[in-house]
């Protein structure tokens, strides 16, 4: 299943580029399906990784994933896609909000998601300090805000889990404090 989620996540994500790197998109959800396997994760967690951007960021529904990957994977998807239709903070609320209740997977996956959002940003922000988040639609502040919000989330949904040391100590190196 991790085999066709990968060609699956490569077609659908084919021509879209990362915001600053202009890498092709499709080596991030590969990097969070690469940190869940790496973790130990089980494979229907790894999958959802690997297209936890699909429903966001295509054309992909929530029901091809449901008919091609499972049930389990479709609500972790689901779980990990943010309603475009909503402004910037909206969205970024709406998950915070979501993580408080979601299950351990979509906690997980989201985790995965946010380590590698970062790692690809530390040597950038170390660069170029605050302007490093120019090209975003939201500036650092707002930045802090949303993924330390989310950190503050994850230490009371998963406490114990490994890769929250990782996102943890990421977010350090990106911003410093929680406060």
């Amino acid at each position: 299943m991790i085999e066709q989620a990968i060609i699956f996540a490569t077609q659908a994500h084919k021509g879209q580029l990362r915001k600053v790197s202009q890498t092709p998109f499709i080596l991030h959800p590969l990097a969070v399906g690469c940190i869940l396997a790496d973790a130990g994760e089980s494979e229907a967690v790894v999958v959802a990784g690997i297209l936890h951007d699909t429903v966001e960021d295509t054309d992909v529904t929530l029901e091809q994933i449901r008919q091609k990957f499972g049930t389990e994977v479709a609500d972790i998807v689901d779980g990990c896609s943010e309603n475009k239709a909503l402004s910037w903070h909206e969205r970024k609320t709406a998950t915070i909000e979501l993580l408080e209740t979601a299950s351990l997977e979509v906690c997980v996956v989201t985790c995965a998601d946010k380590i590698h959002n970062l790692l690809v940003s530390v040597e950038g922000i170390k660069k170029e300090g605050k302007e490093f988040f120019d090209p975003f639609k939201k500036g650092y502040t707002d930045q802090k805000w949303y993924y330390g919000s989310i950190v503050e989330v994850l230490q009371r949904r998963m406490p114990n889990h490994p890769l929250l040391k990782d996102y943890e100590n990421v977010f350090a190196e990106s911003f410093g404090t929680l406060e």
